[in-house]
């Protein structure tokens, strides 16, 4: 059966092989796999060499991982479609060979020759999604896509890609980060994916609930508080301890432009609510 060990393992390795794991797994698993002491560990390694400027550390730990100071790969060479094999090729010669539409066969349309909405209408069943998630985020087109096929796969693999890239580009988790502009641009990119789909992403939320006890107020501050206005309706329990203690610590010892921004993005979240449940009574009454 699917006991809880089993599932931490599993969604472990869908995190780095999300192909070789072909069920479902709920959204959320008990972490078997990280250091209770990580979170404090980093925010203490990051005051300390604040302050003291010196000994810088050969490795950050953010949430019980460790990353290597070296940064050698492209920061948002994931947000790009990738061109896809030789398949490309071979599809365009199978279609002038055939001389039939392409929804006549059984193969799938190729999302980097995706330009147009009505290619969107006319390939719709057979689209395939790239291999980088990221991908989607910037990418009109397959947002829409995404939000009318309602695949629980595709929120699934964009779920365990987005929460990997979180966790890694954290400014004030990971220690000695020097690419505080890049994450505030790949936060931007997620809050206008949100507002696309009129709905949060899972990992977003968990990264929010995992990060704001260490955020000092300042480091992405709008592109932060613009996240939390998209939080999921959840029981006021969870949304008390996970959102609203730890913005009250900072709300009580912060400017009059940190609170008043606070309580832009609550009202932002609470309208967002409404407008989600309004949907959601209106569906109930149709059916």
């Amino acid at each position: 059966g699917m006991q809880s060990h089993l599932q931490a393992l599993l969604s472990l390795y869908k995190l780095f092989c999300p192909e070789q794991v072909t069920i479902t797994l709920p959204g959320k698993v008990k972490t078997y796999f990280k250091n209770s002491e990580g979170p404090w560990k980093a925010a203490i390694a990051a005051v300390r060499q604040r302050n003291q400027g010196t000994s810088p550390l050969s490795q950050a730990v953010f949430l019980g991982t460790s990353q290597p100071q070296s940064r050698k790969r492209k920061w948002n060479a994931q947000l790009v479609i990738p061109a896809s094999s030789a398949n490309t090729n071979h599809l365009q010669e199978d279609r002038e060979k055939s001389r039939f539409h392409l929804y006549s066969t059984n193969e799938s349309f190729p999302v980097e020759q995706l330009q147009t909405f009505p290619q969107l209408l006319q390939n719709i069943h057979c689209l395939e999604f790239p291999s980088q998630m990221g991908s989607v985020l910037t990418n009109p087109l397959l947002l829409h896509y995404m939000n009318c096929v309602k695949d629980e796969s595709i929120y699934l693999r964009l779920y365990y890609w987005m929460g990997q890239m979180l966790q890694e580009e954290c400014t004030w988790c990971v220690v000695d980060n020097p690419c505080e502009e890049e994450f505030k641009s790949f936060l931007e990119t997620i809050y206008k994916a949100e507002c696309f789909l009129q709905e949060g992403f899972a990992a977003c939320e968990e990264f929010l609930y995992k990060t704001l006890p260490l955020w000092d107020g300042f480091c992405c501050r709008s592109e932060i508080l613009r996240l939390v206005s998209w939080i999921p309706l959840n029981s006021f329990s969870d949304i008390k301890s996970y959102l609203y203690d730890p913005l009250a610590q900072l709300f009580f010892t912060s400017s009059i432009y940190f609170k008043c921004s606070v309580l832009e993005s609550l009202k932002e979240l609470l309208l967002n609510w409404l407008n989600c449940h309004v949907i959601r009574v209106d569906l109930e009454f149709s059916s």
